[in-house]
C-alpha cells in the first residue's frame, strides 16, 4: 500500500512546481525591429513577413463581376469553381484563377466587346476570399479550420484557436505547407515570435498548424487529477 505521506510530500513538491510555473510570464517584447529573416535549419526557407501588394484569384474565391448598365451581364456574387473558371452570362466559361481582379476586367471586357456589347464597362470585386482556410491543430484550446485574410500571420492562426493551452510545447510548432515537391514541414516558437525574436511569417491558404504536447506538463495534470483517487488531503490520520 502506498504511504499516504509520502505521496503527501510529493503532492507538496508538485504544488511548489506548479506555483513556480503559475508565477511565469511570457517574454517581454524585444525593442526594435523585429526578425523577419526565416532559419534554414527550421525549415522555414520560403516563408515570409511581407505581404504581397498583389493578391492573384483562387478557386473557391467569391467574386462580383458588374458590367455597368447591363444587369443581365452581371453576377452579383460568384464563386470560382475548382478548375478556376466562373461562368458568366453570354460568355461561358471564363478562367478567373490565377488573374488579378483587374486582369479578369480587360478580360471580360474584352470577350463582351468582341460578343458586339458597345463599350462595356466592367468592375470585378473580391467578397469573399474562400480559399483562404488554415487548420489549426495539436495542443491549442479551440482546434479547427478557420478563414483568414491576405496578410495574416502565424500568430493570428494560433490566436483564432483561443491559443496554447497549459499542456502545449510552445517551442514546437509545425507549419505543413503544399509547395511544388510536396508537403513541407517547417517550426517556429510560439514564445520567440511573441517577442519578436522569431519571424512570424504570413500564411497561405491550406496551412496546417501543429502546436505540440509537452508531455512533463500533461504527466503533472495527470498526477493532480489522481490525488483524490489517493485519499490525499482527505485524511489527517494518514500523516
Amino acid at each position: 500500500m502506498i504511504d499516504g505521506r509520502y505521496l503527501f510530500r510529493i503532492g507538496l513538491c508538485l504544488l511548489g512546481v506548479l506555483t513556480l510555473g503559475a508565477c511565469a510570464s511570457t517574454p517581454g517584447p524585444v525593442i526594435g525591429p523585429s526578425v523577419s529573416q526565416p532559419r534554414d535549419d527550421l525549415g522555414q526557407a520560403g516563408y515570409s513577413v511581407v505581404r504581397s501588394d498583389v493578391y492573384h484569384l483562387r478557386p473557391s474565391d467569391r467574386i462580383s463581376i458588374i458590367v455597368f448598365r447591363e444587369p443581365d451581364f452581371s453576377l452579383e456574387s460568384v464563386q470560382i469553381g475548382v478548375e478556376g473558371d466562373v461562368s458568366l452570362p453570354m460568355l461561358g466559361p471564363v478562367r478567373a484563377a490565377g488573374l488579378t481582379a483587374n486582369d479578369l476586367e480587360q478580360d471580360v471586357t474584352r470577350r463582351l466587346a468582341s460578343a458586339g456589347l458597345i463599350d462595356p464597362m466592367v468592375s470585378v470585386n473580391i467578397a469573399e476570399y474562400a480559399s483562404h482556410l488554415v487548420t489549426v491543430e495539436g495542443a491549442v484550446t479551440q482546434p479547427g479550420v478557420y478563414p483568414f485574410q491576405p496578410g495574416a500571420r502565424l500568430s493570428s492562426a494560433i490566436a483564432q484557436a483561443r491559443g496554447p493551452t497549459r499542456t502545449a510545447n510552445t517551442a514546437q510548432v509545425a507549419v505543413f505547407r503544399e509547395t511544388d515537391d510536396g508537403v513541407a514541414v517547417a517550426k517556429f516558437d510560439y514564445m520567440q515570435m511573441s517577442e519578436g525574436s522569431m519571424l512570424d511569417p504570413v500564411l497561405e491558404p491550406g496551412d496546417r498548424v501543429v502546436m505540440g504536447t509537452d508531455g512533463l506538463s500533461v504527466f503533472w495534470q495527470d498526477f493532480l487529477r489522481a490525488l483524490p483517487a489517493f485519499g490525499i488531503f482527505a485524511n489527517p490520520s494518514n500523516f
